[in-house]
């Protein structure tokens, strides 16, 4: 045993005076086994008068702060074991204290305010020097002292902390400012590039139009044309119009259909074998119903340069003629380069979403922009007109209408009750309300739009997990997962299903409003079912609760520090290993005793939440029904327009479509609710969101499933293969954070309170639940449309 210091730097004037809020570390006279000091001292001695000061100079009994004190003779092994010490660990656990005065200690040394014979360093800084001071210490002498003082909190720093110094600094900071300057630039120079070229590749080729002649077909006389093949062309389109169906022959050999033979010479043929003629045929289906128009096209390859000769033949029952337009069309690309520039756009927009380079509605237009360049360039110029009439506007105004109808009716305070309901019949269980949370936002969602929905619910969802102690992160995923699942259940509840069965064509075969939310909505209960257990299942080794109690969370503290400052001793010799040895068993004494408290813990709260009463009576206070008139009117609003939604899939004589409903309902709304600042309502629009669907629209002018439905060679029944693009998009949206909107939104307004989540911890729990859901999904859809035949 030997004397030797432990110390605390206090910052002080030249003229001695001490200044609040100043870091202080104190040299106290104590008897400590060999090596200890090295070990407090970060392994190096202090010498004595460091700074100019009197190693005799006492530290005032006023100094700013707390300290940790041992008292002098004791012993260091029995200090060790006599139990933790509350007062000294949170003052050398964090280097951001939140007093204006504190003082850093080691963690070696217990607090005795009245143990004598402590010295003080004062250590200079220069925001503590007036004006009248003056330097007489060297740089070098202040960069030992600052060393010095680093070594000392470093006992309780931990990398990440450097690391955040080290980015704070400002050469640093600089340099990533600038980087992020370049990159803003690089972005907006290419994407302001590929702008410019696609619109001076537009306007280099003019719209070329359609130059449609009408054909009188009847059984006894065919029509036929001789094409003058183009130099640059390779691919023709023939275009058809008139009262056509797309779907196959329910009854074969008995339906009315017409016959386009499309002939051209082999393009294999040489001056020794005479070239072979090859001969397409496409069967057109007549609509039974003459009054019907639509169009149909069709695109052949160009073998060679000579004459293409195209012959159409009409199989009727009856002799009297049937009117057709037809319209052919020469394009410049191949098959294979069209699909690969399709490709490329389609990539392009999906890079630009999901790396948030620019909004996904800006993004929608650039692709847009691009395919009518592509088009363009093929020679497919559309017109204006044209390009309009691709958009869907029935399912524009559905959804223009819907968000008038929940703009009013989120000012009723109907979303935050509902929440609080949860609460109240899970009686503060927490997986009870989980679990009806989810269920509630699933059903609403069902009926009302997802992002909507999540808008309302993740506020108040936020302060129900408050209350419970839980981490929001974990129950808002689950929540707009479940959303997305509801959504899929009814034709309104998700954008998708808004434009399938909007869709005329699709009408026209025979999907209705009623048809399609009975198909889907036992699909998706089936879904609920298989996954709230898997919910649970996912949960099951989860940290769901966000904070624990400050003993525990003390405590785990105060096993790092003792365990770090162990790692710090080097077991040169004797001593210093025995130290070493105590510590350890420090340790692994307060891990025992830190496992014994969480145990305790986890009982006490899986149990019923014994505040909930109190609890509940506080929320209804804040989280009721603001209006309750209001709330009448648009539930009724609101039930008559689902009422007509589905009386119009079974009544042919009311002649409103869904975006008419949508429409007329939101106007009726207006007038019941009273709204005199209407513009109020048209802010919560989401006009962005109309104007991505419209762009969509016109990126996406090629029904893929349409068209495989149309092919004879395919031969598959178009509705099924819509039911399976609706299940593949509501649910595919939970596999990624960016893969619906709902979750964005979620995520932002989560981020906002000081819960975000980031795009892995939603990927770990969404992506399992949307390969389980699309799994169940495609099963129930093999059942009914293989087994049963439910088409």
């Amino acid at each position: 045993m030997r004397e030797d210091w432990q110390w605390s730097m206090h910052l002080e004037g030249r003229d001695g005076r001490r200044y609040p809020g100043a870091p202080a570390v104190e040299l106290l006279q104590t008897s400590v086994p060999t090596g200890l000091a090295e070990l407090a001292a970060g392994k190096r001695r202090l010498p004595r008068g460091a700074g100019g000061a009197d190693p005799s100079h006492s530290c005032p009994s006023g100094a700013a702060g707390q300290s940790s004190w041992a008292p002098a003779g004791q012993e260091f092994a029995s200090f060790l074991t006599k139990g933790r010490s509350h007062s000294s660990l949170p003052q050398m656990s964090s280097s951001r204290s939140k007093d204006s005065c504190f003082t850093e200690n080691t963690p070696l040394l217990r607090n005795s305010l009245q143990e004598k014979g402590s010295r003080c360093i004062p250590v200079y800084h220069p925001d503590f020097i007036t004006a009248e001071e003056s330097w007489e210490d060297s740089s070098a002498d202040w960069e030992r002292r600052y060393l010095l003082s680093r070594e000392v909190s470093g006992l309780s720093a931990s990398a990440s902390s450097e690391k955040g110094d080290l980015l704070d600094s400002p050469h640093i900071r600089l340099r990533l400012s600038k980087l992020r300057r370049c990159v803003q630039w690089l972005k907006v120079t290419g994407l302001f590039a590929f702008v410019v070229l696609c619109s001076i590749l537009f306007s280099l080729y003019p719209d070329q139009g359609k130059l449609w002649q009408l054909l009188a077909l009847s059984p006894l006389e065919n029509y036929s044309v001789n094409l003058s093949s183009h130099v640059d062309s390779t691919l023709l389109q023939v275009d058809l119009a008139g009262a056509l169906v797309a779907s196959g022959p329910s009854r074969p050999g008995r339906e009315e259909h017409i016959v386009v033979e499309l002939t051209q010479a082999d393009a294999l043929g040489s001056r020794w074998r005479r070239p072979q003629q090859v001969t397409h045929n496409w069967t057109v289906y007549l609509n039974p119903r003459r009054s019907e128009h639509s169009v149909m096209s069709r695109t052949f390859e160009v073998l060679t340069r000579e004459t293409v000769s195209i012959s159409i033949r009409a199989s009727l029952q009856q002799t009297q003629a049937v009117p057709l337009l037809m319209a052919h069309q020469y394009l410049r690309g191949s098959v294979e380069a069209q699909v690969t520039i399709a490709t490329a756009i389609l990539a392009g927009v999906y890079a630009l979403i999901i790396f948030e380079i620019v909004h996904r509605t800006l993004a929608a237009m650039l692709g847009s922009l691009a395919a009518l360049a592509a088009l363009a360039v093929i020679g497919d110029r559309p017109s204006l007109t044209h390009v309009v009439e691709w958009i869907d506007f029935e399912t524009l105004a559905l959804l223009f209408g819907m968000m008038i109808l929940v703009a009013i009716f989120s000012e009723t305070g109907f979303f935050d009750y509902c929440a609080v309901k949860a609460y109240r019949l899970s009686r503060g269980r927490v997986w009870a309300m989980i679990i009806m949370l989810c269920l509630i936002a699933a059903v609403l969602s069902a009926f009302l739009d997802n992002v909507t929905t999540m808008l309302l619910f993740t506020p108040v969802t936020i302060r129900l997990c408050e209350v419970l102690n839980l981490d929001p992160r974990q129950v808002l995923i689950a929540e707009v997962i479940f959303t997305n699942i509801g959504g899929a259940a009814t034709a309104i509840g998700d954008p998708p299903n808004v434009i399938i069965v909007s869709n005329q064509e699709l009408r026209k075969m025979g999907l209705d409003f009623a048809g399609f939310t009975a198909h889907m909505f036992i699909g998706i209960c089936l879904v609920l079912l298989v996954c709230f257990p898997l919910l649970r299942l996912l949960y099951w080794n989860r940290k769901l609760y966000n904070k624990e109690p400050s003993e525990i969370v003390e405590l785990k503290h105060e096993i790092h520090v003792w365990r770090l400052t162990a790692q710090r001793i080097s077991p040169a010799s004797r001593e210093e290993t025995a130290v070493r040895r105590l510590l350890l068993g420090k340790v692994l004494a307060l891990e025992h005793l830190l496992a014994r408290r969480l145990h305790t813990f986890h009982r006490q709260i899986s149990q019923e939440d014994k505040n909930w009463e109190t609890n509940i009576q506080e929320l209804q206070k804040k989280h009721r029904i603001s209006d309750g008139i209001l709330l009448a009117k648009c539930l009724t609003v609101l039930g008559f327009a689902i009422f007509m939604f589905f009386l119009n899939s079974f009544v042919p004589d009311i002649h409103l479509d869904l975006g008419w409903i949508a429409i007329l309902g939101a106007i009726w709304l207006l007038i019941l609710a009273d709204i005199h600042d209407f513009e109020i309502i048209l802010h919560r629009v989401e006009w962005a969101t109309l104007l991505f669907f419209a762009a969509l629209f016109v990126l996406m002018e090629i029904p893929v499933l349409l068209n495989l439905s149309h092919d004879p060679e395919v031969g598959l029944p178009a509705l099924p293969l819509m039911y399976a693009l609706a299940f593949g998009a509501c649910l595919g949206g939970n596999g990624t954070l960016i893969g619906a909107s709902a979750n964005v939104v979620c995520a932002g307004i989560a981020e906002q309170h000081g819960y975000g989540f980031s795009f892995m911890e939603f990927f770990r729990l969404g992506f399992p639940m949307m390969v389980v859901s699309c799994t169940v999904g495609m099963c129930y859809l093999l059942v009914a449309h293989v087994v049963v035949g439910w088409n």
